[in-house]
């Protein structure tokens, strides 16, 4: 009887990372998450049997049950150009290495990880050599790549991640190649709808002090445009800029449009649809929108994961497909001269 690959989810947050794998075809039988209220949004949509809240480094090995496939979206604020690139210095870099503890202690078949960028070049690429080799050294063969959302996903937004992929098995890693580019067909507008007024919250009036700015600058229906905090820059590709977790929390990187009823804020829906999160994603009540944003811009663009995850476990199926062939040729020939 055939079964569905097992997953275990490191710094789960939302839960993109897990939508990914789980319309690859795997099951979730675990994940980590310290944040309380990414838990009531991963809850929502995933129930809680398996989540675990709470700091990872409390977590024992023996305390999580086996998987085939570990994913992690370790913190990436540490690496990221828009922060303050310290790297090992910076306490959520140090998470990478419980990363390491829990594929030590595990040993599991394969490994998925995504992080910003900017990871790549950190530190003149001494970072991402320290947990290259870290992860060599672990015993895994290993392949990575930089990859953007409106080029992988079909999702307009100008998203670009790092995404590595590792196997004990040197022939799977062998087989295994990242997922081609793919035609961007979708536009905001498949996105927003601008005919449909929101909630008067997510509006600019003469109140706000960066509404005379937006006005001047905000002339076009059909972009979307950022408040950069003394500025307001115009996304001339058309697409949604890069979501970041601190979007919400002022004027520092707001994604925002005009519609048909005034300049606004995209919404911490529209910012999920975004990501490529389906309709059906439900946004708990008791969230509120600023950590609905951080949520929305901390998370993983699902059909991208998606993709990758599909391409793990194809070749994880055909490698054992033909090894079952193998064990029955030789259970057949050791028969035959048994006769």
């Amino acid at each position: 009887m055939k079964r569905n690959y097992k997953v275990a989810s490191m710094f789960a947050g939302i839960g993109g990372i897990c939508l990914g794998f789980k319309r690859a075809g795997a099951d979730i039988v675990w994940a980590n998450e310290i944040d309380k209220f990414a838990c009531i949004t991963y809850r929502e949509n995933f129930g809680g049997n398996y989540l675990v809240e709470g700091d990872i480094r409390n977590i024992s090995v023996e305390d999580i049950p086996d998987f085939d496939i570990l994913t992690s979206g370790f913190p990436c604020q540490a690496f990221s150009i828009a922060g303050y690139q310290k790297g090992f210095k910076d306490e959520r870099g140090h998470l990478f290495f419980e990363t390491l503890r829990i594929l030590e202690g595990k040993r599991p078949r394969a490994f998925f990880i995504e992080n910003v960028k900017n990871l790549v070049s950190h530190d003149s690429g001494k970072t991402f050599r320290i947990i290259y080799d870290a992860l060599k050294e672990a015993g895994y063969h290993i392949r990575y790549q930089v990859m953007n959302s409106m080029e992988y996903g079909n999702v307009p937004q100008n998203r670009e991640r790092i995404y590595i992929v590792g196997f004990i098995n040197k022939e799977e890693c062998n087989r295994f190649y990242f997922p081609e580019p793919i035609p961007l067909t979708k536009t905001i507008d498949d996105i927003i709808d601008k005919s449909v007024k929101q909630e008067y919250k997510y509006y600019y009036d003469s109140s706000s002090k960066y509404y005379d700015a937006l006005k001047e600058n905000m002339t076009k229906e059909d972009r979307i445009y950022q408040l950069r905090r003394v500025y307001v820059r115009e996304n001339k590709s058309n697409v949604c800029p890069t979501l970041t977790a601190n979007m919400g929390t002022g004027g520092h990187n707001v994604p925002l449009i005009r519609d048909k009823y005034g300049i606004r804020k995209l919404t911490p829906r529209e910012c999920l649809l975004f990501q490529g999160f389906p309709e059906s994603f439900r946004i708990p009540e008791s969230v509120s929108d600023t950590q609905l944003y951080k949520q929305a811009g901390n998370s993983v663009t699902v059909p991208v994961i998606e993709r990758i995850a599909l391409n793990m476990i194809l070749v994880m199926k055909d490698f054992d497909s033909k090894r079952k062939l193998a064990d029955e040729s030789e259970d057949l020939d050791t028969a035959e001269i048994a006769l």
